[in-house]
């Protein structure tokens, strides 16, 4: 016989069963946040995205903690931001040289372009736990601050799990701890029609190694990629693809790796089925596999797609 507040007969077990699949699934990757394409030239990349039809955020310094628990200080870095209905793309920039970069030098050393792929969390300390059980030497949980547009007002926090020493880059699982402040309405109207950032094409000379790293850091499966590589999706909606550098052209024609392994592409989803990008961006995008593409050498060193 059950007693109050106990579950009845046949049912401790599915109970049982649901809070641990809401556990684990929480201690995962819940989707896409951010892609950071990442410059030593801010003011020419911010020009160059409003070119084509992104209106962008105010300039925002940022701050952050060396090790876990070390004291929060400015850093070289600065951003400002396509904000989208879902995701954002970040364009992030070194600012003041003779701060802390945090590893973004050496990252635009190799090329400047697309070198940040943020995926969303909810429970930290739970996927820092699952991140460790497999293996992955990671600190702690690295925090991160900046101003919203009031360098004196309210600052946007994020807590950070990047995967140590992964050649993709600064490939990481974050929180934001205050949303609010960054997807507010005046910033998610584009004249371009972008709405949704739903997916990222990265190119690797070992897509498996590169697809396994992906898959750990997300806790989420892998797929085959129906050209060749892998896919890893997202619980929502976005999908990552590994591919291997002789198949880049079947999805993205004319882009060429500058080095390996190289974030190819972000396709953006868009309101009006790419109305509004294909008056923008008359004569600087071209129709291709997955839709309207903007060229790497116009959107900072990454291939933009426009999908409707």
């Amino acid at each position: 016989m059950s007693h109050p507040g106990e579950p009845g007969p046949g049912v401790g077990a599915s109970a049982s069963a649901s809070a641990s699949a809401s556990a684990s699934a929480s201690a995962s990757a819940s989707g896409l946040d951010h892609a950071g394409i990442c410059t030593r030239d801010g003011p020419a990349l911010w020009a160059a995205f409003e070119a084509l039809g992104f209106a962008l955020t105010p300039v925002a310094r940022q701050s952050g903690r060396r090790t876990p628990d070390g004291p929060i200080e400015e850093l070289a870095t600065g951003n400002r931001c396509a904000m989208l209905r879902q995701g954002y793309v970040e364009l992030l920039a070194i600012l003041d040289p003779a701060r802390f970069d945090n590893g973004l030098g050496a990252l635009v050393d190799r090329y400047p372009g697309m070198h940040i792929l943020a995926l969303t969390m909810g429970d930290v300390a739970g996927n820092l736990a699952r991140l460790r059980r497999g293996g992955l030497a990671i600190p702690g949980v690295a925090h991160l601050e900046r101003p919203v547009d009031d360098p004196a007002g309210p600052r946007a926090r994020f807590s950070r799990l990047p995967l140590p020493d992964a050649p993709e880059g600064r490939v990481q699982l974050i929180r934001h701890e205050t949303p609010e402040l960054l997807w507010q309405e005046r910033w998610l109207h584009h004249p371009n029609g972008a709405a949704t950032l739903c997916g990222s094409i990265l190119v690797s000379a070992q897509p498996a190694e590169s697809a396994v790293r992906l898959s750990r850091l997300a806790g989420q499966a892998l797929e085959p990629d129906p050209v060749g590589g892998f896919a890893l999706p997202l619980p929502d909606g976005t999908r990552l693809r590994i591919l291997p550098p002789e198949v880049l052209g079947e999805v993205l024609p004319g882009v060429v790796p500058p080095a390996l392994p190289f974030h190819a592409g972000l396709v953006l989803r868009t309101a009006d089925g790419n109305a509004a990008a294909r008056r923008w961006l008359a004569g600087i995008a071209a129709e291709g596999p997955l839709g309207l593409c903007v060229p790497p050498e116009r959107a900072g060193g990454v291939a933009l797609v426009f999908a409707p």
